[in-house]
């Protein structure tokens, strides 16, 4: 018997063409005759599509854009109609996908699926809230300041003086509820800073303006569930000024060194920060955590990204070849510490009784 496996892609999100790129790879990669594969688009506006029944990896993009009258869905029966779903794997990068947002659907569904729970994805997806949960746990992170639109539409001023205080220059914004660098800016100026800020404001009414650091960009993989493992690291040396979405997503000349190099004492120390970090956030499943390392050999978490992209250019799965396991055998583990987990759960009583 396969198992039945459910796609969710695409997503109401600015990130909905990396989704898009990660559900065509991934489908790339699953071992059809171990799987049935039904893929489920979700729209940019937020509309959800059933395809048919995948027999083979698709050739393009266009191929897992399913047309449809556009009307509002009764969004569960795509999880719960005819077919019962081994487990779901939702690709989805961003807000309404990998902010908690469809987790919790799921849970209320009772379906097993791939990734994190509902709290770590949501506080992984919201910056500030994930710094504030490292700095509690000790993780050393870079300084930073947050607020929301409505602080900088009242005292634009203030928050830019108080930026100018506490950090320095150069300072990089960030909207605080997206990954792939999308609105993220660089500013070496009180001009560019709030040019950035109003860019960022466009994505998101949280912002966080982080203190630039000189350092390099080391990353790892983590993958598991009650006993997480870490993959080799893996350095992003960009040729732009920062890896931006270009960068990731578009051009494909940013040089990634895998395995990083660097001696055992740091890779240990990046292995305890990342499984710190994922426990912290009470992950399951995957992670990908990103570090900034100095000249002076100082470590810095920057963040955790709880559904990194499997895309041709995407790190997380090279960690993870370079570290003896396939993108095919990637995606099986996967599913299995989804299955693990859901069965896990079953078990707990929900009465007194």
């Amino acid at each position: 018997m396969k198992t039945i496996v459910g796609l969710l892609y695409g997503g109401k999100s600015a990130e909905h063409e990396v989704s898009l790129s990660t559900a065509r790879a991934v489908i790339g990669a699953l071992d059809f005759d171990r799987y049935e594969v039904h893929p489920i688009f979700i729209t940019s506006q937020g509309q959800w599509r059933k395809g048919d029944i995948l027999t083979a990896p698709v050739a393009s993009i266009e191929q897992l854009q399913f047309d449809g009258e556009e009307k509002p869905n009764d969004i569960s029966s795509f999880l719960t109609g005819d077919v019962k779903y081994d487990v779901v794997m939702p690709l989805l990068h961003g807000t309404n996908g990998e902010d908690g947002t469809v987790q919790g659907l799921l849970e209320v569904l009772n379906i097993p699926y791939v990734g994190n729970g509902v709290l770590a994805s949501s506080a992984g997806m919201d910056k500030v809230v994930m710094k504030q949960l490292f700095e509690i746990a000790g993780l050393p992170q870079v300084p930073y300041e947050n607020f929301l639109r409505a602080d900088w539409e009242r005292n634009e001023g203030q928050i830019v003086e108080a930026c100018e205080q506490k950090l320095g220059w150069p300072m990089f914004v960030k909207p605080a509820n997206l990954g792939s660098s999308v609105g993220i800016s660089k500013a070496s100026n009180v001009q560019e800073l709030t040019e950035a800020v109003n860019y960022a404001l466009q994505f998101d009414r949280k912002i966080v303006v982080e203190q630039g650091v000189v350092a390099r960009e080391i990353e790892t993989g983590v993958l598991g569930y009650n006993d997480p493992k870490v993959s080799v690291a893996g350095e992003i040396i960009p040729v732009t000024d920062f890896y931006d979405y270009d960068s990731k997503y578009k051009d494909g000349n940013t040089v990634l060194q895998i395995p990083a190099n660097i001696d055992a004492d740091m890779y240990a120390q990046l292995e305890e920060m990342a499984i710190k970090a994922f426990k912290v956030l009470d992950c399951s499943g995957l992670v990908r955590a990103d570090f900034f390392v100095t000249a002076n050999n100082d470590i810095f978490i920057n963040e955790v990204n709880t559904m990194p992209g499997f895309t041709p250019f995407s790190m997380f799965p090279l960690m993870w070849q370079q570290s003896g396991v396939s993108y095919t055998a990637l995606i099986d583990r996967l599913i299995e510490l989804a299955i693990e987990r859901h069965t896990e759960k079953q078990q707990l009583q929900y009465t007194q009784n």
